[in-house]
């Protein structure tokens, strides 16, 4: 029985012993950098989302391959391919995009970049939906599948209202806002949009409506009425596609490859090979003796928490103080780094957790030169963290602004009596019983509520006007609460340029007095991480406050709604706006 107990130890030291060993071989070989060839063709397939942040992932190669592209990442391999002679070309296959109309803003630009540089670029399609087809719009040459349907309809947002659900509960939910745009709360204390609701969505669709026409135009040499035309008479069949004259040739995946290879090659005797973006950014760039600048690229993607939720697998990907302050102090005491660019993708959420980082970030810009980057979303919290006085560059497409504060509460009392429950409650102080959720807020709470409120929307004021350089009286306006396309917050003095990455490149720049002749590398803050650093090199731990019922509603919510599980006040979006 000894010697049995012995062996079975010893077979999960050996199978524990031999698993290390793969993982590190595993790892090594997943790092190991590929051949450069003399000549490629670059092949960029994009789905699902593409976030600012690598998520936490496997150090397997197999794994590593199918891990989703970041918006840096895709942004570095279509400017490499630009200017890099060994790439012939780039072939892009879209499919299931889960993105804003901000990141594909980039992703069109950096194609353009492309074809600007004398390369061909060609789109081959399948399943492909109007995202799909405003991307592809900015090839010269767009090939679908025989049996395929292109799904171009145009785009529409949907709202969702709860009002009559909860009164069937017996759950009433107060809210109260400062800004009459300032809607979050509606969702559950309305049946329909209120007429701000609808004047800023509309607002919204108008903008994007009219990039996607003009793209759409600009990309198959048509006027902008003919693209509303065709998306009017949407969706395709794909011989309807080719004959509308929105796809050039219907081909199979390979024939397409074949294709583009004969059309990337030209009259070399050798054809380029495919090569995907993963595998060329793990080929050092040719530097070609340039000195290289170091710039880094601060993300803060997620809604805004005071602390970061628990999480078994792996840091959630969210913006709290205590994060954003790690990351600073690594920036500030690197002599190498001549800049910051920090992309912002956020909703907002925590009023006073906005604060803190704005705090840091203002630190950060009296040590560093710094240029704000926005992302889909930079709103409420997420565009009040970028008042430091620094320049801000949105896409036209960014949805931000939404200068306004929110405070909500549930009051169960009809649910409890309908499921037979009660609950009392004994205090002491007047207001100890404010956020119960077992009782509507009394006329005296509501006061002190809108005290508080109008206090921090006051601040939130100050904040973008010292940030803007403006009077308080001019930022009043276009606050409420509403929010904005990055076009028209340019416009408003919201944010000083629209564009995305190449143009916070140049103005860090010319900021940071970097010369022309000198290449700029992006370090990106923070760095990944793998699955050993979550397990072997834990971080120092945030007392986060989440409770298990917090973390199970977490993750059976929608992102957004995060902030509010913590309660408190708020600076996030009205809605998660996504329009489709």
């Amino acid at each position: 029985m000894k010697k049995f107990l012995l062996g079975i130890v010893a077979g999960f030291i050996i199978a524990g012993v031999t698993a290390v060993v793969l993982f590190f071989a595993a790892l090594k070989f997943a790092r190991r950098a590929p051949e450069p060839p003399e000549a490629a063709w670059l092949t960029l397939r994009l789905g699902g989302e593409l976030p600012e942040l690598q998520p936490l992932m496997l150090p397997l190669p197999a794994l590593e391959s199918r891990a989703p592209l970041t918006m840096g990442e895709v942004w570095s391999a279509l400017r490499r391919a630009a200017r890099d002679p060994r790439v012939k070309g780039v072939l892009i296959k879209p499919g299931g995009l889960a993105v804003g109309w901000a990141k594909l803003e980039e992703i069109r630009t950096g194609l353009e970049q492309v074809r600007k540089a004398g390369k061909p670029v060609h789109a081959w399609l399948a399943g492909a939906g109007t995202r799909e087809y405003y991307l592809a719009s900015a090839a010269d040459r767009i090939s679908m599948s025989p049996e395929d349907v292109l799904d171009l309809r145009g785009l529409r947002v949907e709202a969702t209202y709860l009002k009559g659900t909860l009164d069937k509960l017996g759950v009433q939910v107060e809210v109260e806002h400062a800004g009459k745009y300032k809607d979050a709360g509606d969702m559950f204390t309305r049946n329909e949009m209120s007429p701000e609701t609808r004047e800023a969505l509309n607002a919204l669709l108008d903008d994007t409506f009219e990039r996607l026409c003009q793209a759409i135009a600009a990309g198959r040499k048509a006027t902008p009425e003919k693209a509303r035309e065709w998306i009017d008479n949407g969706p395709y069949v794909a011989p309807k596609a080719v004959q509308a004259g929105l796809v050039d040739e219907l081909a199979y995946e390979r024939d397409a490859d074949r294709k583009f290879e004969e059309s990337a090659g030209g009259k070399e005797k050798e054809k380029p090979k495919a090569l995907n973006a993963r595998d060329y950014l793990r080929i050092p760039p040719d530097t070609k003796g340039r000195k290289v600048r170091q710039v880094a690229l601060l993300v803060a993607q997620g809604s805004i928490l005071r602390a970061a939720p628990g999480d078994m697998f792996g840091e959630e990907q969210v913006i709290t103080p205590k994060g954003i302050e790690q990351q600073v102090k690594l920036i500030e005491n690197d002599p190498a780094i001549r800049g910051v660019i920090v992309r912002i993708d956020s909703p907002g959420g925590d009023a006073v957790a906005s604060d803190e980082i704005l705090e840091q970030l203002k630190r950060l810009s009296k040590k560093k030169t710094v240029v704000f980057s926005m992302s889909d979303v930079a709103a409420s919290g997420g565009y009040y963290m970028a008042m430091t006085g620094d320049p801000i560059i949105a896409y036209p497409g960014t949805i931000t602004g939404s200068i306004g504060v929110i405070y909500g509460k549930a009051n169960l009392r009809g649910l409890y009596a309908k499921l037979g429950m009660n609950r009392e409650i004994l205090k002491r102080g007047r207001f100890a019983d404010l956020d119960s959720t077992f009782q509507p807020l009394t006329p005296e709470g509501r006061a002190r509520l809108r005290e508080t409120i109008d206090f921090i929307y006051d601040g939130f004021l100050k904040r973008v006007a010292e940030g803007r350089r403006k009077k308080r009286e001019e930022i009043e306006p276009v606050a409420q609460g509403r929010v904005w396309s990055g076009k028209r917050a340019r416009e408003l003095g919201l944010v000083d340029e629209t564009g995305g990455l190449d143009e916070a490149v140049a103005l860090l720049r010319k900021k940071a007095a970097i010369p022309e002749e000198e290449l700029i590398r992006l370090s990106v803050y923070p760095a990944p991480k793998s699955w050993f650093d979550v397990w072997f090199k834990p971080s120092p731990a945030e007392d986060s406050g989440w409770d298990g019922e917090e973390m199970l509603l977490r993750r059976a919510l929608p992102a957004g709604l995060a902030p509010w599980l913590q309660g408190g006040f708020l600076r996030v979006l009205p809605f998660d706006i996504r329009i489709h």
